[in-house]
């Protein structure tokens, strides 16, 4: 019974488990700072004097707002449940253990006792000599001597683990045995397969003295022979919870894998556990790019730029997701910290060291964001901004190129240098499934972004998204047009007149 109650307690814990590792809280800070930052605008302005597009789109985020806390409380609930669940499960499995231990003692009595007695009756009803009788007897009286022995110890030994079940239940106790590996568990691991990536459940040793990890998978495929796998770690840090949709997530690097291995524990104090016992970080939250004059436009920014382009149209441009999949953060602040060296900057050949496609499209998409003005600049972001609400094409075309030409030259090389490459980059949107409508998207933000982070930016990101678009779109035509008024010397430069009227922009030529 206790058996079969332990594999109930069993399959439940752990197809509670797999529901539970499935939740992810990245989607929901983002959607809950929205909503907060939409409420605050609410409560500054009131109800009645904000558009009825934006006044919609208000209600739209503290509906999200509701979800999103009600989903929150859930998750909440979902690990009060998970650990009450653990707790039944971990009880469960120390009764089962109790409960085989009792039986293997019990058997050193409870079989040899109906053999002593069946001996017993069959020396004094068979009238066997009386030699033979008390040949037995001084046999039969150490026998009787030693289960008594054995019943008494087996009693003082049920007290004891009696008392040890019930102090492990309150506070359980973790020991390694002598030759036991310093840490081994259950582990997700993610893996890239034909279908895109997907977590496999391995079981994992970890010994710290020759840092030798061993991955045992659990799932083993029919006809087929699948082998442990051996590895050498050579570093771990802990995932940020909003780079990765799972929970309880940590990288680990080793010699034999040039990509980084992405592990999923069981629970935080799970994670806490193989982190401590592979020596792990916490990850970098600063900007590796500490100095000021390395954030700007400079010489060393406009090589970065092009080794990450020549790196992306050497082998990168069939990738799938390309620019859109996110690299190992370990990787990119590898990589960042290497090329922006002072004592040596872009001392880096991209295309011959270990850095993976991902890795670079995200180093470089890094660098542009974190630029003290960015590309396309504060200045200009209000006039590009309301060029891209127009409903007229040509006027849309026409208003963003005059801002464009306005840059100052070093953004307006590197805007241009950007844009001809991501569009490149489309052009094999049938191979990376990367239009423009998606690269906009990846690039707005990057390229053009408001100075403060108000309710009105927030509103207007879509509208970054249709300038950069647009740029991609019609590339040659702009960057054309900008060179030959470049060549020619004389730039009739369309007179640009802003007139700002009820936050429209004409342009008069």
């Amino acid at each position: 019974d206790r058996k079969k109650k332990f594999d109930r307690d069993s399959e439940r814990y752990y197809s509670m488990l797999d529901k539970h590792l499935n939740l992810s809280s990245k989607k929901k800070e983002a959607q809950l700072q929205e909503a907060d930052l939409n409420g605050r605008f609410i409560q500054l302005y009131g109800a009645s004097d904000v558009s009825g597009d934006v006044s919609a789109d208000i209600r739209s985020a503290k509906s999200r707002r509701m979800n999103v806390l009600f989903s929150i409380r859930l998750a909440d609930r979902a690990d009060v449940v998970v650990d009450k669940e653990k707790q039944n499960f971990y009880e469960s499995s120390l009764e089962y253990v109790y409960q085989i231990q009792e039986v293997q003692e019990s058997k050193k009595f409870s079989i040899v006792e109906p053999v002593l007695a069946f001996l017993h009756c069959l020396f004094t009803s068979n009238s066997l000599t009386f030699e033979l009788t008390q040949d037995f007897l001084p046999y039969k009286q150490q026998l009787q001597l030693s289960l008594q022995n054995t019943r008494n110890h087996f009693s003082s030994t049920r007290e004891e683990m009696e008392d040890l079940k019930k102090r492990m239940t309150d506070a359980p106790i973790v020991c390694k045995l002598k030759g036991q590996s310093t840490i081994e568990g259950y582990l997700y691991s993610q893996e890239k397969r034909a279908l895109g990536l997907t977590w496999v459940k391995y079981y994992c040793k970890y010994e710290k003295e020759g840092k030798s990890l061993n991955l045992i998978p659990v799932e083993q495929k029919p006809g087929s022979r699948q082998v442990s796998q051996e590895l050498t770690l050579k570093s771990c840090i802990r995932r940020k919870t909003d780079s990765i949709d799972k929970r309880f997530c940590f990288d680990v690097e080793t010699n034999e894998r040039q990509s980084t291995i992405t592990f999923q524990a069981f629970s935080e104090t799970n994670r806490r556990l193989w982190i401590e016992a592979m020596d792990g970080k916490e990850p970098i939250y600063h900007s590796p790019i500490t100095k000021r004059d390395e954030m700007e436009l400079n010489e060393v920014g406009f090589r970065f730029v092009r080794k990450c382009i020549n790196a992306v149209e050497s082998t990168g441009m069939t990738t799938e997701g390309v620019y859109r999949t996110v690299g190992s953060n370990i990787q990119v602040q590898k990589l960042l910290n290497a090329f922006f060296d002072t004592k040596c900057p872009g001392n880096i050949d991209l295309q011959s060291s270990d850095c993976d496609i991902k890795t670079v499209t995200s180093a470089l998409k890094f660098y542009l964001r974190n630029l003290s003005e960015p590309v396309m600049t504060y200045k200009l972001h209000r006039e590009l901004v309301s060029a891209a609400k127009s409903e007229n094409l040509d006027y849309r075309l026409g208003a963003i190129h005059c801002l464009v030409y306005s840059l100052p030259d070093n953004h307006r090389e590197m805007l241009e240098l950007i844009i001809r490459h991501l569009s490149r980059v489309c052009e094999y949107s049938k191979e990376n499934l990367m239009s423009t409508s998606n690269m906009g998207v990846i690039f707005g933000p990057t390229l053009m972004r408001a100075q403060e982070d108000t309710v009105a930016a927030m509103m207007n990101i879509k509208f970054q998204n249709i300038v950069v678009e647009l740029l991609i779109e019609h590339c040659d035509k702009v960057s054309r047009t900008i060179s030959k008024s470049v060549t020619q010397n004389k730039v009739t430069m369309l007179q640009l007149t802003v007139l700002r009227c009820g936050g429209c922009i004409c342009f008069l030529v």
